[in-house]
């Protein structure tokens, strides 16, 4: 409104006093170990908080809650419109605290506070209330048989239900899991990222406010090789949802054929491809979209359109557009509302951003724009905007996972090598497809082996569609839409004989 003030974020943050104990069984509670670890605001490099340290000890306490609470059916056996009450109600309480969260995610994770607020967290809940508001439209089925037999085919929950979360997306992703597994009437142990865990430990609280009975959501923060390791081992979990990393994601495989066979569903990362046709026509709107898609949220985005894949005729004017918009991307104070790219997560991923800057050096790639660290005085962890030119898809930064705001603009010279070069790799995630010829993009989309495909825009969709890649993006069950509460039930048929 014309002639308001700002918000004071800075205010906001400076008056927080953060919950950091662990949620088990309808109580905070701190470490069986007593130890802690620090959380560190990417922007500043200083400790936010001293967050209870979980190990096997603790896990093994909040599984033995979740299962308690399946069993007793307080959820799992409440009528579907009471569940859904409930997790409306749990809707309503986190948009209550809405500010609060957005700026306690923004200084957990380094991403701009106008992310948070007018992203992350209105989606994490519209989520929530769409898989709330599906809870009592999904509809059993009758099999065709002989007039004797009666068969039904059910869908139950599975039990005790394990999220290992990311860092990049802490709130929102961790929704993605927690909406349809409770819809389903599953009891969960989460464990947020130890880069971020705060979000999550504050959501367990709201939850029990708005009525989710004791043990039924379950947080403990901690490290992977500890806490997350114990979670996809436990011979009482019945099903673990992962996203992040491939290498952690192929852990959790193992960890499930060294114990009880648990269903597990990965969500591995990408590198997606963003293929600008010659025909695609007013050239702004395509720059506008590719910068957001490899720049939202500092590029740490699974899904991220990290690889421009540009027709030769069209490259050097495309760059030439590129180049402003991704100078106005504004980097600074995640905590400044003009902010567009904040603080990479940690130092340790910063030193892996910046090493691929003279990796890709190395291998003939020319930088275009950027290349830098910023605003290094701060102590945070900030990295400009950059591009990388005459990038060959062989060349490590087309096939590795950067998690940062660096392009790699590739050259080709018709349809058949553009969609060559999109599926030589080994992700399946997303794409983006850029062209004015709808044949063109019925073909290439339905050619490209990735989960999403979005054409003239860079999307994922909303939660009315799947989320999920193809090769070592992910499998076992999908984000998002409909889809995403079959991975958290069993399929039962019961066969009735007729007397």
């Amino acid at each position: 409104m014309t002639g308001q003030a700002a918000p004071d974020y800075h205010a906001a943050a400076a008056a927080m006093k953060f919950e950091t104990r662990a949620f088990i069984n309808g109580a905070y509670v701190d470490s069986r170990s007593g130890k802690t670890f620090n959380t560190v605001n990417p922007a500043t490099g200083k400790t936010l908080a001293a967050v209870a340290e979980c190990d096997k000890a603790d896990v093994d306490l909040a599984v033995a809650s979740a299962r308690r609470s399946f069993e007793s059916g307080s959820w799992s056996r409440r009528a579907p419109r009471e569940r859904k009450k409930t997790l409306l109600k749990f809707a309503d309480l986190i948009e209550k605290h809405l500010t609060e969260l957005a700026v306690t995610e923004t200084l957990d994770c380094g991403k701009p506070v106008n992310d948070s607020l007018n992203v992350d967290l209105p989606d994490t809940i519209e989520t929530l209330r769409w898989h709330a508001e599906a809870i009592d439209k999904l509809y059993d089925q009758v099999a065709p048989t002989p007039h004797d037999v009666v068969s039904m085919i059910v869908r139950e929950p599975m039990g005790v239900v394990g999220a290992v979360l990311p860092w990049n997306f802490p709130i929102f992703t961790a929704m993605w899991k927690i909406a349809p597994a409770l819809a389903g009437g599953n009891s969960m142990v989460i464990k947020p990222a130890e880069q971020t865990p705060l979000t999550a430990v504050r959501l367990a609280a709201l939850a029990s406010e708005a009525g989710i009975p004791d043990g039924v959501l379950n947080v403990v923060p901690g490290y992977g090789e500890t806490a997350g390791q114990a979670i996809g081992r436990h011979m009482d979990v019945n099903c673990v949802s992962f996203t992040g990393s491939g290498e952690v994601g192929k852990l959790f495989l193992k960890y499930a054929g060294d114990s009880n066979m648990k269903r597990i569903v990965l969500e591995c990362g990408g590198k997606s491809p963003a293929i600008v046709m010659e025909d695609a026509g007013d050239l702004q709107p395509v720059v506008d979209q590719v910068a957001a898609g490899i720049l939202f949220c500092q590029g740490e985005n699974c899904s991220a359109g990290s690889r421009l894949v540009v027709h030769n005729a069209i490259k050097d004017k495309l760059l030439d557009r590129l180049k402003p918009v991704f100078k106005s991307w504004t980097v600074g104070d995640p905590l400044n509302g003009e902010t567009r790219i904040g603080a990479l997560i940690e130092e340790q991923h910063l030193r892996k951003v910046m090493s691929y800057v003279g990796i890709a050096k190395d291998e003939g790639a020319r930088v275009a724009l950027g290349g830098s660290r910023l605003m290094e005085q701060s102590g945070g962890y900030f990295f400009e905007p950059t591009i990388f030119d005459n990038v060959k898809n062989s060349m490590r930064i087309a096939r590795e996972e950067i998690f940062g705001p660096v392009l790699s603009v590739i050259g080709f010279s018709d349809t058949e090598e553009a969609v060559r070069i999109a599926n030589d790799t080994s992700y399946g995630l997303a794409a983006s497809l850029y062209t004015n010829n709808l044949n063109t993009a019925h073909r290439v989309a339905r050619a490209i082996r990735a989960g999403t495909v979005s054409v003239n825009c860079y999307s994922e969709g909303d939660f009315t569609v799947p989320f999920g890649g193809y090769k070592e993006s992910g499998f076992g069950g999908k984000d998002k839409s409909l889809m995403a509460h079959e991975q958290y039930t069993e399929t039962k048929t019961i066969w009735i004989q007729l007397r």
